[in-house]
């Protein structure tokens, strides 16, 4: 299928459009939008070397159509290229930042696994513990509904209209999850301490549904 960019490509375009237009399209913000932010500079990197190689390629083929036609092919040939892998990177990227992995637990006993993890120093698997226990106590109490594949951020999103008063706590602890738990960063015992807290918070927290009807 071509791509809808290229179809308003006249026919007798030449090397500095075409150029112009590879680059219009490199630039569109659906790419950015798309794809992870630790993949940026990377990607960044690919459009900067491809272009280098549109000019070597421009300066060497002839001009005309010849020249035009060589451009739109590997034009045509990147956009498919970078348009999937960003779809596969887009789609990875959420399925690998879930809260949960494997069976998922009652909120006790990823509180037990949090204090024990916290008691052997491995704040770590403390924090990512604890983060699940408050996410779990919620669905538990029917706030979240217990649907697969929920990251940190759509929880705390979620748990911050029904407890807004816990809001600031939840997205804080969203960040902290996944600071540690994807992003490498290390745990301390103020951030165990903080999420365990906020499950303190979260278990007396009402509901505004239920407050508002009363």
């Amino acid at each position: 299928m071509v791509t809808p960019a290229l179809t308003d490509v006249p026919v007798d375009l030449g090397r500095d459009d075409a150029r112009a237009a590879v680059q219009a399209e490199l630039t569109d913000p659906r790419y950015a939008a798309a794809r992870p932010n630790l993949l940026s500079t990377v990607f960044n990197w690919i459009v900067e070397k491809f272009m280098d190689l549109l000019n070597a390629i421009s300066g060497a083929v002839p001009g005309g159509f010849l020249g035009v036609l060589v451009i739109l092919v590997v034009l045509v040939v990147l956009v498919v290229v970078v348009r999937l892998r960003v779809g596969k990177l887009g789609r990875s990227a959420g399925q690998a930042r879930q809260v949960f992995a494997g069976r998922k637990q009652t909120a006790d006993e990823y509180r037990a696994a949090s204090a024990a993890a916290a008691e052997a120093g491995d704040y770590g698997q403390a924090v990512r513990e604890h983060f699940r226990a408050i996410v779990r106590a919620l669905e538990q109490r029917g706030l979240l509904d217990e649907r697969s594949g929920r990251t940190a951020d759509e929880a705390a999103a979620e748990a911050g209209k029904l407890l807004p008063d816990c809001a600031a706590g939840l997205f804080d602890g969203a960040r902290l999850f996944d600071d540690v738990h994807y992003g490498g960063h290390p745990a301390t015992s103020a951030g165990y301490r903080q999420l365990v807290e906020l499950d303190d918070r979260c278990a007396v927290a009402r509901p505004v549904a239920l407050v508002s009807v009363r």
